[in-house]
């Protein structure tokens, strides 16, 4: 339980302050880490039980870290965020990756990954895990382990997927900042769906070790949720970068992340499409989405026109990213077997998980080294557009607004999810499989809900959707928006 909060960290000011704002008053000495910890901890026994975001808190351990007079001086001292409950792990502290066999059998990690090092390193302070699908295979948040995680702008409404949980917490103003990752949008759609910023960077951007060189094959990008760009930039200063033992990494940028933050963008050629990949409309908020981002960026004197970019029509990368899943899924069986000491039975999974680890069980390793091939000629010819027609792609990042709970739940057939899957990833995964950065923005809202919409730049230029991001924000403000379930 947090130690009586006083009165003026419980107020909206310190609530809705980002991580960047709320770590310069620890460094003036405003606020002390572990004020700003009680307070989170505070924030999160009041607020999550109509969210069911935090699965698994760590409070006293956060206060007493928090307290702690080495907390690493890093850019981010005493800021309290939460790591989500899959593949970033931290030493001493459960990990469940929405499996039902590791909630029972209590499995902890020994060990930080590379990347909860440099969470740590930076300043932050875990308080708690949150809540993820299944192995993080679903894009929605609402796993069998532990129960649906509801979207705090309407409790009805799922707040996607994988990283449902550290989506909704952010949004709610639990906390400013939380960890996330993204093999198919797993970022992008949860910060659509809740009203956040998500960018997944490029491939290899942040080390995925030491537990993995590649996760899923190539798809697997980690990073953050937050409400601001400049936390985005900033953060992803704080964790880039190659660890040794990786297998390739992203190019370094020119300069620090947070100092494109208000940078002039110059003048970006812009195409939009809103056709879901494959043809048909979108829902007529995310077209709305998409429309009135391509008015604000030509209001900014960008050259904005509508583009085909036809190769996302192409079937071929689908099906690849269908046998990448499918090989994981029996993979990830195996894997945790081992870890266990017991064989995991198929039945033990959800049953969209049980069906992709049959079919991936029976994958050859030629059929997977052909569905590599294919996706990376494919990449080839969607990656040839930001050398030869654009510099920034503008897309819906999702077709539809977020779904009701239930809709996509693991009790449906698995077939129908699968399918639906498949509908709702269209926009987002292609990006996984080319490597590109790309970024989710809160520019819109229709019936109280947010709708993003997503910016995809060429391979190691963070640095441009960052600039444009940034422009957005200052044209496009979202920061005054909470929703009806917050702190």
């Amino acid at each position: 339980m947090a130690e009586a909060v006083r009165e003026d960290l419980r107020d909206g000011e310190l609530t809705w302050l980002d991580a960047t704002a709320q770590a310069e008053l620890v460094r003036r000495g405003e606020v002390s880490p572990r004020e700003l910890v009680d307070a989170a901890v505070d924030r999160i026994e009041r607020v999550d039980g109509e969210l069911n975001s935090v699965i698994t808190p760590l409070f006293e351990k956060a206060l007493a870290q928090a307290a702690d007079p080495d907390l690493p001086a890093g850019p981010f001292r005493g800021v309290p965020m939460l790591l989500k409950d899959v593949l970033c792990h931290s030493a001493g502290d459960p990990l469940h990756a929405g499996l039902r066999v590791l909630r029972d059998a209590g499995w902890v990690e020994q060990e930080d990954s590379h990347l909860a090092a440099r969470f740590r390193a930076a300043g932050f302070v875990f308080c708690g895990k949150a809540n993820v699908s299944e192995l993080a295979m679903s894009i929605t948040t609402e796993p069998l382990a532990h129960g649906p995680t509801r979207n705090p702008w309407d409790p009805a409404r799922s707040p996607g997927g994988s990283s449902g949980g550290s989506a909704a917490a952010v949004a709610a103003g639990l906390v400013p900042v939380a960890h996330a990752n993204d093999m198919a949008g797993s970022i992008r759609i949860p910060a659509s769906s809740c009203g956040l910023v998500g960018l997944k960077p490029t491939r290899a951007r942040t080390s995925l070790g030491p537990g993995h060189g590649e996760h899923w094959g190539p798809v697997t990008h980690e990073h953050v949720l937050t409400r601001s760009v400049r936390d985005t930039a900033a953060v992803l200063d704080a964790i880039a970068g190659m660890a040794p033992g990786d297998p390739y990494t992203a190019p370094p940028p020119a300069r620090p992340y947070r100092d494109e933050v208000g940078a002039d963008p110059g003048v970006l050629r812009i195409g939009f499409r809103t056709e879901r990949p494959g043809g048909g409309p979108v829902h007529p908020d995310c077209a709305a989405a998409v429309d009135g981002a391509a008015r604000s960026l030509a209001e900014l004197g960008h050259l904005v026109a509508p583009t085909a970019a036809a190769a996302l029509d192409d079937a071929e990368p689908m099906a690849a990213m269908a046998t990448v899943f499918g090989a994981t899924a029996a993979w990830e069986l195996e894997h945790w077997s081992r870890r266990l000491g017991r064989r995991i039975d198929p039945a033990e999974l959800e049953p969209m998980n049980a069906l992709f680890a049959e079919q991936g069980a029976a994958v050859t390793a030629a059929q997977w080294l052909g569905a590599m091939d294919t996706a990376q000629r494919w990449s080839r010819s969607l990656a040839a557009l930001w050398e030869d027609e654009l510099d920034v792609l503008l897309l819906p990042t999702l077709p539809d607004p977020p779904p009701p709970l239930g809709l996509l739940a693991p009790s449906q057939d698995p077939e129908v999810l699968l399918a639906e899957t498949a509908a709702r990833i269209a926009f987002t995964a292609p990006f996984n499989l080319t490597g590109q950065p790309a970024i989710s923005l809160p520019l819109h809202r229709a019936d109280g809900l947010p709708i993003g919409v997503q910016l995809v730049a060429a391979y190691g230029r963070e640095d441009v959707l960052i600039r444009l991001a940034a422009q957005l924000e200052r044209a496009v403000p979202w920061s005054e928006a909470r929703p009806p379930i917050s702190a």
